[in-house]
């Protein structure tokens, strides 16, 4: 254990809700509900104005919807996300080559392995111009907390919430930790805390009470005795720079159960294309495709296919993903579909077999392969991938929360669509004041989706043109 308080941990505040706030001069300050927006949807992040009425992560939309009817219920941006992420996490390692991601919007950073701080006061002084920096550079608020340990410098975090600073002085830990319900500690879900609380243990001083022999009777040897450490406040856990990423992978919840096969070929098409997106951002490649599926009945089959070598090519994926389908009896509906690759690289052997058979086809006029793309997930309709006659195009979707651009009002975001109609509220990051609301058919030419603007030191060329009407 160290002597001063130089491990940092960083958590944005209610990360996806805050950037969509501060996206949206229009919900600033207002009950803003992140996460998927169907029947089977689950909410992701809550803004601090919604969790006054009992929202949380992980909760069902629909109760999210009877405790907050009046809240703006969003579908996650997560290209927003990323690339504010990218902006905290870069500050983060100005200040250390020590920097420990655990999610987009959470980390831990050694301060002492960066040199920037070795006793209370310099870790302090870190930590406020860091929540100065990060309000700078991206318009969003964190909570920093500083101590000994990884697991008390997130304690700290937690109680430093919300936009604020908590530093564990070195020796007040165990007073500190005393009161606290068992479930504070790392690792205490909520099967273990049942379990304590049946052996009368409710408190993290009671855990110390009760000694090391009498947790690990209750809880294993692994499992008790590092729970009797950390009660005891001792963890010797680095802050470790580097995670490998094992596999990539999305995945789809239909709000009613899909029975047509050849929607189902097609949702597996374009969650293939999305993998492959995630994928060649992240710098990898890949050679074990896995296929997800589950059915009507709740179970879930998974089926993979190892490739020869690793690949980053969407045809390849979508191929992959369409042959393992074929095993998978689908008859009785799909509620849950998605597509992985796993066995990473950073780099890509290319398939000669497939480009051989590209070439012969363009030989002898058979076609081109077809070239890998971006997919547009709002707005166009994925080609079939079986056999059967193309499926129709469908109504373009617009989903409530997301960026488009009109020929003639600018840039504005999505509050809702339906009945053929779509409703938009044209502003940007950077409006001085709520934005005027239009609605449009779907089928608008002059309507089409757009890249989320950054949070902060926009262009005013961008905002919207005011154009009579409220």
């Amino acid at each position: 254990m160290r002597s001063a308080p130089t491990i940092l941990h960083l958590d944005m505040d209610a990360f996806y809700a805050s950037a969509e706030q501060a996206a949206k001069p229009s919900l600033r300050g207002k009950a803003v509900v992140v996460g998927g927006l169907g029947p089977r949807g689950v909410v992701a992040t809550a803004s601090y104005e919604a969790r006054r009425f009992g929202v949380h992560s992980a909760m069902p939309m629909g109760q999210a919807r009877r405790l907050a009817p009046n809240a703006a219920y969003l579908v996650p941006r997560f290209g927003l996300y990323r690339e504010v992420s990218e902006q905290v996490m870069g500050l983060l390692r100005e200040l250390s080559p020590l920097v420990e991601p655990l999610s987009l919007d959470e980390a831990f950073v050694d301060l002492e392995a960066g040199g920037v701080a070795d006793d209370e006061a310099s870790a302090r002084a870190v930590g406020e111009r860091l929540r100065a920096d990060i309000r700078a550079v991206t318009g969003l608020t964190g909570s920093v907390g500083l101590a000994v340990s990884k697991m008390l410098a997130k304690i700290a975090s937690e109680e430093a919430k919300p936009d604020g600073l908590r530093l564990i002085a070195p020796g007040t830990e165990r007073a500190l930790l005393g009161p606290m319900p068992v479930r504070t500690l790392p690792g205490v879900g909520p099967a273990t805390g049942d379990h304590l609380r049946r052996a009368g243990i409710t408190t993290v001083e009671e855990i110390a009470e009760a000694g090391e022999d009498e947790l690990v009777r209750l809880l294993g040897k692994a499992h008790g005795g590092s729970l009797y450490a950390m009660a005891l406040a001792l963890d010797e856990r680095p802050v470790v720079a580097e995670r490998d990423t094992k596999s990539v992978s999305v995945e789809d919840t239909y709000d009613v159960d899909i029975h047509d096969r050849v929607r189902v070929r097609n949702e597996v098409a374009r969650l293939a294309d999305r993998c492959v997106q995630r994928l060649r951002a992240a710098g990898h490649s890949g050679r074990t495709i896995v296929l997800k599926v589950r059915r009507f009945d709740f179970s879930t089959l998974t089926r993979s296919e190892t490739l020869r070598g690793p690949t980053d090519d969407p045809g390849v994926v979508r191929e992959a993903a369409a042959r393992l389908l074929e095993s998978v009896d689908t008859t009785g509906g799909v509620r849950l579909l998605g597509v992985g690759v796993s066995g990473l690289a950073d780099y890509t052997q290319e398939d000669l077999f497939a480009q051989a058979q590209a070439a012969e086809a363009e030989v002898e006029g058979q076609g081109e392969a077809e070239p890998g793309g971006e997919v547009d997930d709002v707005a166009r309709p994925v080609e079939d991938v079986g056999g059967e006659e193309p499926v129709a195009p469908v109504e373009r979707r617009w989903a409530a929360g997301h960026d488009v651009r009109h020929a003639e009002h600018g840039h504005g975001w999505v509050q809702g669509s339906g009945l053929g109609r779509v409703t938009v509220r044209f502003e940007t990051p950077w409006s001085e004041q709520p934005g005027r609301v239009r609605t449009f058919r779907t089928d608008d030419p002059d309507l089409e989706p757009a890249e989320p603007l950054p949070l902060v030191g926009g262009d005013l060329a961008e905002a919207p043109q005011v154009v009579g009407g409220a």
